[in-house]
């Protein structure tokens, strides 16, 4: 299968940026920026995106961050010089999503590892709850942030989301036995 221009993994915008030296908090900004929105770094102030709309809000804070620091940058359109190219940098691609997939992985077995401890121990409280109840939307806007820009479909996709679910039903669980410990009468207990 070719792909035409229009489609996802043809078409590239390449970000050449060239940032001040000090202070440094202007690259880190910029760099930071790039990261969030998942460009590809190709080399120092290198970086590229597919041209596709998902990416472009990250890409126009990026170059806003390097001109208000007194960088330069400049855009490019880029298609590769053939189907190996294009090819090439949608694996590349793929591989840096498969990676935030990975350690997303991983953050939801701490998540879960954290809901058993608490269970274990019974630390039924609301003060525990909310913190339980805020890292599992952390996970759940993780999750679509990373889902908006892997627009290639990392293999390990299906599996996060399948992980993202149980770690809401171990916080749901987890929300039903904090309630019924605080509701328990001191009679109930005997």
């Amino acid at each position: 299968m070719t792909k035409t221009s229009r489609e996802p993994g043809s078409r590239w915008l390449v970000l050449v940026v060239k940032l001040p030296a000090e202070p440094s908090r202007h690259r880190v900004a910029v760099w930071r920026e790039l990261r969030r929105i998942g460009a590809l770094s190709l080399g120092q102030g290198i970086w590229a995106v597919p041209d596709v709309p998902v990416f472009a809000d990250g890409t126009a804070r990026a170059l806003e961050l390097t001109e208000q620091s007194g960088g330069q940058a400049v855009t490019l359109n880029a298609s590769g010089r053939g189907p190996e190219d294009a090819a090439r940098f949608q694996a590349m691609f793929t591989a840096a999503r498969s990676e935030d997939w990975t350690e997303f992985l991983a953050d939801c077995g701490k998540f879960e590892a954290e809901i058993a401890k608490e269970i274990r121990i019974a630390k039924f409280t609301l003060a525990e709850l909310e913190e339980e109840e805020q890292s599992l939307e952390r996970l759940r806007r993780w999750h679509r942030d990373l889902t908006a820009r892997d627009v290639f479909g990392a293999p390990e996709a299906t599996q996060a989301a399948e992980r993202l679910k149980q770690c809401t039903t171990a916080c749901e669980d987890y929300t039903e036995r904090v309630f019924r410990a605080l509701h328990q009468t001191p009679e109930q207990d005997r």
